[in-house]
């Protein structure tokens, strides 16, 4: 009875355990253009598919699985920078399944992006993973990282979970100033942050 009252909790992974070259399938779960929800402003944002972190209560239980959705394509990420081109439209934002085991897709975005783009548009990206983490994880990981504006980190807690709070499911979870933080050595929160 007590191991049925125990509350399940997300895999915490050891650092570089988990390798986007070994888990993902470059599947897209789903993108949404103009788009009001995942981060400040109009966005468009990219859902992609996989996610080991398996958090109790996730939002998007089926883009956990790799095989979920349809392949990346050129296609696709044409129409991508067309939508991110109209003047209304302040971002790209990453989500999933989780960003940083797909980093073939979302590298080749980000650097997309900054080429036709510059810093004129920003990028968000949720993880499960915390900056802390971050930090101590593969190549292609940090290079992400250091190529996004804002990133929401933690994984989902469902035992903290609460929907009065801005672009988060649950307390634990930050909204970071990438570029800042960078430059300081520590974690600076996003300088809009309400609650």
């Amino acid at each position: 009875m007590e191991e049925q009252k125990r509350q399940r909790l997300p895999r915490n992974p050891q650092p570089q355990e988990w390798l986007a070259a070994e888990h993902s399938l470059q599947y897209i779960a789903d993108y949404k253009p103009f788009n009001f929800v995942d981060g400040e402003g109009v966005r468009c944002s990219i859902y992609v598919s996989g996610c080991l972190f398996n958090c109790p209560g996730c939002y998007n239980k089926a883009a956990q699985n790799f095989h979920y959705g349809q392949p990346y394509t050129p296609e696709l990420e044409d129409q991508i920078m067309e939508d991110l081109s109209q003047s209304y439209v302040q971002g790209l934002t990453l989500l999933g399944g989780e960003p940083f085991l797909n980093t073939q897709v979302c590298l080749k975005l980000v650097h997309r992006l900054r080429k036709e783009f510059g810093h004129h548009k920003d990028i968000w990206s949720w993880s499960g993973y915390t900056w802390e983490e971050l930090q101590k994880e593969s190549a292609d990981k940090l290079e992400l990282l250091h190529n996004i504006d804002i990133l929401v980190d933690g994984r989902f807690l469902l035992a903290q979970k609460d929907l009065t709070l801005q672009f988060r499911g649950s307390a634990n979870q930050r909204i970071i100033d990438v570029p800042k933080s960078l430059d300081q050595g520590q974690v600076v929160l996003w300088d809009k942050l309400v609650h």
